[in-house]
């Protein structure tokens, strides 16, 4: 990995140094525009739409667009006097409960690495933060935008989850938040009982993408020359008329899935190269025999 921001944690009169990385990656496929006859790449232009020109990228600056319409012409002089603190520390604020801060506020998340001399008060602070089961909430600017964030641990490492501000977070204006909605103690029991049997420790290694492993194939298959044929897509069933009925069924699904996953043999560890050769051989030659001895003993009885 590399490290996108060296900066230092501060925290009361103590400074770590760190280096930050980015902890996270989309493994997704990348695409480009292109001409559909000949797969030549599309390329866009940066032009004025003033004069009509094409513009050097070193020529292009920020503009802020008022109301009126006019634009207010911001340069890397004017970024350079804000007062932003941050643009070299991590100050932490306060330390509060994990479970106080709601996961929809969480942004992007990074590691923080010890640097330099920073090994000793790093481990320090992370120790301490560990046993105390509790999250430092800090401030941190990053491509010229202070955030707020949280410091936690996790496999030995500080792990900085940049935030949204408050007046970021979408208020749920619904309708049906203001309709008076009523649930039978039936439906609820079913609910929780479909809940109950669906329960199990998470386990993200049983998950995978299937679609971009399907877009894959695709594309291998392309490379192939071979010919793409589409899946079948399964009827996706509609909304449920009965709601009892369909939990009820539901739960029975669930339960009759878990059935079948618990009595599932687990796989046999694979034999070697050569010992797994001979048992196929051996299994062959023992299925040709069973096979022959039916016929063996028809033929005597009518000879007799």
């Amino acid at each position: 990995m590399r490290s996108i921001w060296k900066g230092a944690i501060s925290f009361g009169l103590v400074t770590i140094p760190v280096k930050l990385y980015s902890a996270t990656e989309q493994k997704d496929v990348a695409f480009h525009q292109v001409h559909r006859e000949d797969g030549g790449r599309i390329r866009y232009k940066r032009v004025c739409t003033v004069d009509g020109e094409e513009v050097a990228y070193a020529d292009i600056a920020k503009g802020y667009e008022l109301p009126t319409g006019e634009m207010v012409v911001l340069t890397d002089e004017d970024f350079e006097d804000l007062p932003l603190t941050t643009s070299r520390r991590i100050d932490v604020l306060q330390f509060t409960p994990a479970e106080q801060i709601d996961p929809i506020y969480f942004a992007k998340t990074y590691y923080l690495e010890p640097d330099a001399q920073g090994s000793k008060p790093y481990v320090l602070l992370r120790d301490a933060l560990e046993s105390s089961g509790q999250v430092a909430v800090v401030k941190v600017a990053l491509r010229q935008r202070e955030s707020l964030a949280t410091l936690r641990v996790r496999d030995g490492i500080f792990v900085l989850e940049t935030m949204l501000w408050p007046d970021e977070i979408r208020a749920p204006d619904f309708p049906f938040l203001e309709e008076d909605i009523e649930v039978r103690p039936q439906e609820l029991k079913m609910a929780e009982s479909l809940i109950s049997t669906m329960e199990a420790d998470f386990d993200p290694t049983e998950y995978h993408d299937a679609y971009r492993e399907a877009l894959q194939q695709v594309i291998e298959a392309k490379v192939a020359g071979k010919e793409v044929v589409a899946a079948r897509e399964e009827e996706e069933a509609g909304p449920a008329v009965d709601l009892m009925a369909a939990l009820r069924a539901s739960v029975e699904a669930a339960k009759r899935e878990r059935a079948g996953a618990s009595a599932e043999p687990k796989p046999r560890k694979a034999a070697g190269k050569t010992g797994g050769r001979a048992a196929g051989r051996a299994q062959k030659e023992k299925e040709k025999e069973e096979e022959k001895a039916p016929a063996k003993q028809r033929k005597t009885r009518k000879s007799a």
